[in-house]
């Protein structure tokens, strides 16, 4: 069976949609540096960091076969939340969420040889209110902790209510 696509990305979450969308696909290194630069705003930050890692990807790629990059962000009042240094670091994102609407944006770039593709989407989120002990609770669980605003969507921190 052969490959169709690169992932740039050690995320199991984009590996996974990958299988569930039946595209062979083989993860390859892209390491490259998360940081926003002063006054990038949180749509063009995910759409360079994406760009980069399929860029990266792609100078490790040994096949001339698309390379996907992508990056998601969480972003509330202007501020880009990365993912969180501690379990600290992410009781206080989840507090300043608690009760709030935020943007959830991502990006996706795909590099085969000189082309470049991006596409992008930005999803207004209200988190529900979260008490501290809640909050505590749940980034000592370690969930929250690679993700970017300290929660996973996917995870324990989804709403049961639709």
């Amino acid at each position: 069976m052969s490959v169709q696509l690169y992932l740039a990305s050690r995320s199991p979450r984009r590996a996974e949609f990958l299988s569930v969308l039946g595209l062979r696909h083989a993860v390859i290194a892209a390491d490259v540096p998360e940081q926003p630069q002063p006054g990038q705003s949180p749509l063009d930050y995910a759409l360079v960091t994406a760009t980069a890692k399929a860029r990266a990807g792609a100078a490790h790629a040994s096949l001339p076969i698309p390379v996907l990059g992508a990056d998601t962000d969480v972003a509330i009042d202007g501020l880009i939340l990365g993912k969180p240094r501690d379990a600290d670091d992410a009781v206080a994102m989840l507090l300043r969420l608690s009760g709030r609407s935020h943007q959830v944006i991502s990006a996706v770039a795909v590099v085969q040889g000189d082309r470049l593709e991006t596409v992008s989407t930005i999803t207004e989120v209200v988190f529900g209110r979260v008490d501290e002990a809640d909050a505590r609770a749940y980034a000592e669980s370690g969930e929250p902790l690679d993700k970017a605003g300290a929660y996973g969507i996917q995870g324990h921190a989804r709403s049961e209510e639709h």
